[in-house]
């Protein structure tokens, strides 16, 4: 989702607004012009009502207040203006909410760096082992799929509760023969994946050696899609040998990834700190949520476009 977004941060919390369509919002710049042509119309209806009778003494019979009724149905007005150009922009309310449980993703990084044997036997063999013991840690009745990523990404197994089956995907996992590692590629896959799900999150494991896409990407479509991305380290930062180089744990760019979605980062190589980190995730009661105002803005300006109906029709409407 591309557009304007002002983040509002109390802790934990955080509502973000944006724009689908953020170039209608120069609409917004009618305002002034509508309060031109208002109070011009205004004092030139006023000049033509004394022209052709007493103004005052009407005024003083029907108990009619000229400046503050029309000043109600400027309001009014503008206040129409504002809704729709909201909503033609597209407005979207994103925030975090309170949820039981999560569907997730398990994306294990199958590139070539992954060979590395800085943890045993290797690191894809570890990244499977934890994926592994994520799976069943997690209660019997959480959805998960798997997807394996390299240069490109391979759906492993759709979203299913059997864990014989996704444990099968899980150890069935091989290096990749494409080269490079496409985090955003793998983030697009797992989002989509969950499209149709309530509470979204992607447990990543990888050693972090992004070399296709940018981190920036992945972050961007996985807050745009209300998915967490939890990211654990698959590697040290000593690094280990493969057949094509030295290969070291980029942590900070998995801790960015999990910051920047509001996952959780953990290291495999830790065995304690790793446990703990899938117990905050599956107690994890926080969702992303998006709310699209584009449909309520409409029927609010239809609702005040009535109201103005009623008062341009009784007691507040214009002497000619």
């Amino acid at each position: 989702m591309v557009g304007v977004k002002e983040r509002i941060k109390k802790g934990i919390e955080m509502a973000i607004f944006s724009f689908l369509h953020p170039q209608y919002l120069f609409l917004l710049f009618g305002i002034p012009l509508i309060f031109f042509i208002h109070f011009l119309s205004l004092g030139n209806r006023k000049k033509n009502a004394l022209k052709f009778a007493n103004f005052d003494a009407i005024a003083k019979i029907e108990g009619i207040d000229f400046f503050s009724k029309n000043i109600v149905i400027l309001f009014v007005n503008v206040i129409i203006l504002v809704s729709l150009v909201l909503a033609i922009s597209g407005l979207v309310f994103h925030t975090t909410m309170e949820s039981s449980s999560f569907s997730y993703i398990i994306a294990i990084d199958s590139s070539q760096s992954m060979e590395a044997k800085d943890l045993d036997p290797n690191r894809i063999v570890a990244a499977k082992e934890t994926a592994i013991n994520f799976l069943e840690t997690s209660p019997i009745d959480v959805k998960m799929g798997v997807i394996s990523f390299s240069g490109s990404t391979r759906i492993e197994i759709d979203l299913t509760k059997n864990k014989d089956e996704i444990q099968r995907a899980i150890s069935g996992i091989a290096i990749g023969n494409y080269g490079g590692t496409d985090l955003y590629e793998a983030v697009l896959t797992s989002s989509n994946l969950l499209k149709d799900e309530s509470h979204k999150a992607v447990i990543l494991l990888t050693d972090g050696q992004i070399n296709v896409g940018t981190i920036d990407d992945a972050v961007d479509y996985a807050n745009d899609h209300d998915v967490l991305v939890h990211t654990i380290g698959i590697g040290t930062e000593e690094g280990g040998e493969t057949q094509y180089g030295f290969s070291k744990l980029d942590k900070d760019a998995l801790k960015s990834v999990a910051y920047h979605t509001e996952g959780v980062y953990a290291d495999a190589q830790n065995r304690e700190n790793l446990s703990q980190a899938f117990l905050d995730i599956l107690n994890l009661t926080k969702r992303k949520v998006s709310i699209e105002l584009f449909n309520y803005l409409i029927l609010f300006a239809f609702v005040l476009l009535v109201l103005k109906f009623f008062l341009t029709n009784t007691k507040y409407v214009s002497f000619p």
